[in-house]
């Protein structure tokens, strides 16, 4: 497994706090040459270490795992679902124009 990517979006979450590798390490717990080996992909982590990352930088594991995890589009239009279940004819119909002025942004864009 990479863990570039991960370690890349851990690094974004801590510098858009304006926490030092320091800071933040001593906040969580490890070394901040801990912190540097994962910002970096050059070393793993225990769930125990991401659940805390992830709870100290305000984010959802599933956010700091988006790139590493493949999910299917049947995942994918089951959590579209759930997101516009609760949502008004009109906003629904908001969101389904917003995706279509981005899709034809993307495919001018090509």
């Amino acid at each position: 497994m990479d863990f570039s990517q991960l370690g890349n979006r851990i690094r974004e979450e801590r510098q858009r706090l304006g926490l030092t590798q320091e800071k933040f390490a001593e906040e969580i717990g490890v070394s901040d040459s801990y912190i540097g080996q994962i910002e970096r992909g050059e070393r793993s982590l225990s769930l125990e270490t991401l659940v805390k990352l992830a709870n100290r930088l305000g984010v959802t594991v599933d956010y700091l795992l988006l790139d590493l995890v493949k999910v299917k589009d049947e995942e994918l239009l089951s959590e579209l679902l759930q997101i516009l279940d609760k949502r008004t004819h009109q906003e629904k119909r908001m969101a389904l124009d917003v995706i279509k002025v981005m899709f034809k942004h993307l495919d001018e864009g090509m």
